[in-house]
């Protein structure tokens, strides 16, 4: 008997215009990591690799350039960012991280690449979150939290919000405290999603077993 061929690989994919921008965002990071003591260089290296998370979804479905790999790609590469500030702002950045990149397995695992968009059982405040792919206001409230908070943080003990931009440090506080809220709701979600992935786990064992 013949063994079955393994599946083609579609190597086009890795060109693909979003995938690119995942390259270079990458790439950014790292030079982010390299000149982390030296904010003028170290914010717009990490700002734009934020900027370029907003290119590679809208050049996807502009090119019809939509792929798994790129869904996958893209949230690890933000995964990436925020775990490197973390981790090099705070000792205990690596709950964060750890925090994110559990759910980022969770999510991939049990959902798949359209993760946003099973959620429709969900508790209400899951829910509002997450509608329309995080654009609702609590979708944006969350994220806030999620993608703002670590580079408002750098920027809060580098000097860099009171030196640079002369915010007062009341506003400094203020926004800091908005940016908190934000991620404990998004943190509310990633739990959400731990507990929907360990009752699949448990589902699906309890099926084998059957």
């Amino acid at each position: 008997m013949n063994a079955p061929s393994p599946p083609s690989i579609h190597w086009k994919i890795f060109l693909y215009v979003p995938n690119l921008i995942g390259y270079a965002r990458i790439f950014l990071l790292l030079m982010s990591w390299w000149v982390f003591n030296y904010p003028e260089l170290f914010v717009p290296c990490y700002v734009i690799s934020i900027i370029l998370d907003g290119f590679d979804g809208f050049s996807a479905r502009q090119l019809n350039q939509i792929s798994a790999f790129g869904a996958w790609f893209d949230v690890a590469i933000d995964n990436f960012g925020r775990s490197m500030l973390w981790n090099l702002l705070y000792d205990w950045g690596h709950y964060m991280s750890s925090l994110e990149w559990c759910v980022f397995v969770c999510t991939h695992n049990s959902m798949g690449a359209d993760w946003k968009k099973k959620f429709e059982s969900s508790p209400w405040w899951v829910r509002k979150t997450m509608s329309n792919g995080f654009k609702s206001t609590l979708g944006a409230f969350a994220i806030s939290g999620l993608h703002v908070l670590p580079i408002w943080m750098y920027g809060y003990h580098k000097r860099v919000l009171t030196d640079t931009f002369l915010l007062p440090i009341t506003l400094q506080r203020l926004a800091t405290a908005f940016f908190i809220c934000g991620r404990l709701l998004c943190m509310a979600v990633e739990f959400w999603c731990i507990w929907i992935h360990i009752l699949f786990l448990v589902q699906k064992e309890t099926k084998g077993k059957e």
